[in-house]
């Protein structure tokens, strides 16, 4: 498999993979997946049809957030591997037409960051304003009502110092102060740093956190109309004035610069929480890609999933490229969030996510149909949302290792005890898929070259044909993708050309009639058709 020509971008229609590094593989036996896993299963993501690959934070951190609490922009982890097999890893994927993105955390460090340790060793340190800090407010209390993502107050009191400091995450990931020119050119650093190594790329970390309000507002309730809502805010408060400025927009205008100032193929793909994220491209000079949160949380339903489609194409600018996933390392798994593991749906929804324009992004897992794993509390490792603290319960459900063959512990690791527990690899494994026509794997694999076909290379023109009952049918380039999206038949009244790929599996063409009949879809089925006369 070649890199794609330069002639488009070659994230226009590509397919990119989240891959958990520490639930990949281990291959030291410490419970931790690590880099030389993903370089011994590299033809795995080859043989699937992958373009890209999404690294889950690769950087030196104590993993209070498990990576997203750096203590070194310019390394590697320890328990990861080295540098040496970094490069190594980005040269043997590129040997095999896929490019590698690296997770970058910008909004925050590690408090074991020597940047942070300096600038709390006083209040005149050379890092200080690295951060941001602030006074009491009258009282004694913090200076305003921010809360972290725990739902607990956004300030920790300092002592040594006698200021508070800002962390919207936990208290040992103090956010920085973009407002300093000095954080805009250690970025500057590290961008080039990783770019000199021959990483295609980021994936920038709470896109839309860089910048707090000076003047340290408070934020107001989420409406009521809208409370619920994970795009709206968190704990009744919208995030109005701790995150969402206007100024982060300029850091990515100039971080596109440096991206592409030499290498016209290097991308920024951004976490961008928010309803919009149209916002994020700029007038296409910001980022080249933008999380659609929205098409996460829409229900598995032909009206809320079309509307998102319908809103984001309508827009995003002109020649942009939309980027539609439906799991990830915060959310979870879509087979169970959409599906409650039933596989009708959630080969429904992957038929859905793969056809449709511009990018797509699939996690560890998605193409054999990994579900949540119920981690016991007294195994949860993810400190943010241990417990109930979070209303989107605990993170460690969709971090699990990776499924690779029927035994205990899933091929993962030859470990007593891997670092989460092992999901049921028996019913969901690689292995078996890859034997069985008929499985989710193989599915995966006919629909990523179906993509790769049609749409590498650019993005394909869509066209919304119906949505009524449960039917959602749309044209995407030169297919035909008709989904039943309700437990009742369904009949497309039109033509249906040529069958290509039925979610109902081999032999299942049959039942939804020859070329050139109507198409009755049965419950929770979807089928591409190459269009005929009708």
């Amino acid at each position: 498999m070649e890199l794609r020509s330069a002639q488009h971008p070659w994230w226009h229609g590509a397919v990119l993979y989240q891959l958990y590094v520490r639930s990949w593989l281990d291959t030291d036996a410490d419970g931790y997946g690590d880099l030389r896993g993903i370089i011994s299963r590299l033809d795995h993501l080859e043989w699937l049809g992958v373009d890209g690959i999404w690294l889950s934070p690769t950087m030196p951190s104590p993993d209070a957030d498990w990576g997203y609490d750096v203590s070194d922009y310019l390394g590697v982890h320890p328990e990861l591997g080295t540098l040496a097999d970094l490069d190594e890893l980005i040269a043997a994927a590129g040997a095999r037409g896929m490019r590698v993105l690296l997770d970058l955390v910008p909004n925050h460090t590690s408090s074991a960051h020597q940047w942070f340790i300096d600038a709390s060793s006083s209040a005149d340190a050379a890092h200080r304003d690295y951060y941001v800090w602030a006074g009491a407010a009258p009282g004694g209390g913090p200076p305003n009502n921010w809360l972290d993502s725990t739902g607990h107050s956004a300030w920790t009191w300092d002592d040594r110092t006698g200021q508070f400091y800002l962390h919207n995450f936990l208290p040992t990931q103090p956010d920085l102060n973009w407002w300093r020119p000095e954080v805009h050119e250690e970025f500057r650093r590290v961008l080039e740093f990783w770019f000199d190594r021959g990483v295609a790329g980021f994936r920038i970390d709470v896109a839309q956190g860089l910048y707090k309000d000076a003047l340290l507002r408070d934020n107001p309730p989420v409406p009521p109309q809208e409370a619920g809502d994970p795009l709206a805010g968190q704990w009744g408060l919208a995030q109005v004035y701790n995150a969402n400025r206007p100024e982060a927009h300029a850091v990515f205008r100039d971080w596109r610069k440096i991206a592409q100032e030499q290498v016209p193929e290097r991308v920024l793909l951004g976490e961008t929480w928010v309803r919009d994220p149209a916002a994020f491209y700029g007038d296409n000079d910001e980022l080249q890609l933008a999380f659609n949160f929205p098409f996460v949380f829409a229900d598995l339903t032909a009206a809320s999933l079309a509307g998102v489609v319908r809103r984001t194409l309508e827009t995003i600018p002109a020649g942009a490229c939309p980027v539609w996933m439906a799991s990830n390392h915060d959310v979870g798994r879509f087979p169970s969030r959409w599906g409650d593991g039933d596989d009708q749906r959630a080969r429904l929804a992957l038929l859905l996510l793969t056809t449709l324009p511009g990018a797509v992004v699939l996690y560890y897992g998605d193409e054999i149909g990994m579900l949540d794993v119920a981690v016991p509390p007294e195994l949860q490792r993810d400190e943010m949302t241990l417990g109930e603290q979070s209303p989107r319960g605990n993170r460690d459900r969709g971090r699990t290792p990776m499924q690779w063959d029927s035994t205990a512990l899933g091929g993962f690791t030859t470990a007593a005890r891997p670092w989460l527990p092992v999901g049921d690899a028996a019913a969901r494994n690689v292995a078996d898929q890859r034997a069985d026509p008929g499985s989710m794997l193989a599915l995966c694999r006919d629909l990523l070259a179906l993509r790769r076909a049609e749409q590498a290379g650019g993005i394909a023109p869509y066209q919304e044909l119906a949505v009524a009952g449960g039917l959602w049918a749309y044209q995407v380039g030169g297919l035909r993708v008709l989904a039943n999206l309700s437990g009742e038949p369904v009949t497309w009244p039109g033509r249906s050309g040529e069958i290509l790929v039925s979610t109902g599996g081999p032999g299942d063409e049959a039942r939804v009639g020859r070329p050139g009949d109507p198409v009755t879809l049965g419950a929770w089925q979807g089928v591409i058709t190459r269009p005929g006369a009708g």
